[in-house]
């Protein structure tokens, strides 16, 4: 199972949020440090969020992405305030290995056929955000149906890829809600990261034994509460 560090940018500093609201924050100094820093530690992939992207200004920190991109050399899937298809190629062109299309695939999901056939489905990452169960857009504040009927969907119309992030307990840094986790895997073919709650080497051993693909790390690797080294060795 593969690991991705989250790299959370907000006014160009690395944060992390509680349950995905702005005033939540906490920041963790410069973006690329905190890259270098997983660097060091053995990542060979990052999870990169566009916060500023996600509120709405979707042009901020497109420089210090597109340095990120060219100086960590690492796989990279970045997500947050992708609002068309110009906009994911743009940032496809970047370098980013692969894009993450929440809100703009439930609005409009011919979106991930267009760009897999453009760009190749391994490159195309539909965000499926459950909050009891149904679909989270906007920001998480409205929801838009249910979560395994809508990452079906995604997979029949090409994604390569599914992030799976459980609102309901993203932030918390107190575990993972397996059941859904192992639903969703139980009923899509193509690989599943998961994110929200992946607080302890437990929460990685049982993602690795549902089957996850990947797991996003973020408030609790930041925190200290789970050890990056210890995640890398448990995923294996």
């Amino acid at each position: 199972m593969r690991i991705f560090p989250a790299v959370d940018i907000l006014g160009g500093r690395c944060v992390q949020l509680v349950q995905g609201k702005r005033e939540s924050a906490t920041a963790y100094g410069d973006p690329l440090s905190c890259a270098r820093r997983w660097l060091d530690a053995g990542a060979d992939a990052l999870h990169v969020v566009n916060l500023d992207g996600a509120f709405g200004n979707s042009a901020k920190n497109a420089d210090l992405i597109r340095a990120l991109v060219k100086e960590s050399g690492l796989e990279i899937e970045l997500g947050g305030g992708i609002r068309s298809i110009e906009d994911a190629g743009r940032w496809l062109e970047t370098g980013v290995t692969r894009i993450i299309l929440s809100t703009l695939a439930i609005q409009n999901p011919e979106c991930i056929r267009t760009l897999a056939r453009e760009f190749g489905s391994d490159r195309v990452m539909a965000g499926v955000d459950a909050k009891g169960g149904e679909v989270a857009i906007h920001g998480w504040q409205e929801t838009a149906g249910d979560y395994i009927s809508w990452a079906e969907t995604f997979e029949k119309l090409g994604t390569g890829f599914l992030l799976y992030t459980n609102v309901d307990v993203e932030g918390l840094q107190q575990g993972v809600a397996i059941e859904p986790v192992r639903e969703l895997i139980s009923r899509v073919h193509v690989p599943v990261i998961v994110a929200g709650g992946v607080s302890a080497r437990a929460d990685v051993a049982a993602l690795r034994e549902a089957g996850a693909y990947g797991a996003v790390l973020g408030s609790a690797l930041y925190s200290g509460k789970i050890n990056f080294s210890e995640a890398l060795e448990e995923s294996r």
